[in-house]
């Protein structure tokens, strides 16, 4: 069973287990958020499709931490020019372990 889920104004597909790093939440680690969000739920050869959210769907997960990403490096140059632009940035991100998908 697998569901595709809408979050940070991302889409990501689900199974019960999964961990996955998602957009920011304002959680504490431990809770249970759950996400409304569904676009999509698949059990086995039954799948349903929302027109455009699942109306009943939900996925329950549990914040496992909070955390900061690699360093992206933004590097701007212009040959000839003196001009030279070194820029870095790190997004912040939550750890979630899916628990529970609840099909409509």
């Amino acid at each position: 069973m697998y569901a595709v889920i809408k979050t940070g104004g991302k889409q990501y597909k689900v199974a019960q287990g999964d961990t996955l790093k998602i957009e920011t939440l304002t959680a504490d680690v431990g809770s249970t958020v759950s996400f409304d969000e569904v676009l999509l739920v698949a059990n086995g050869e039954q799948i349903t499709v929302g027109a455009p959210l699942v109306s009943g769907g939900a996925v329950k997960a549990e914040v496992l931490s909070h955390g900061r990403g690699d360093k992206i490096r933004i590097v701007k140059h212009r040959r000839r020019k003196h001009y030279h632009k070194e820029q870095g940035h790190r997004q912040n991100f939550t750890e979630v372990k899916i628990t529970e998908i609840v099909g409509a």
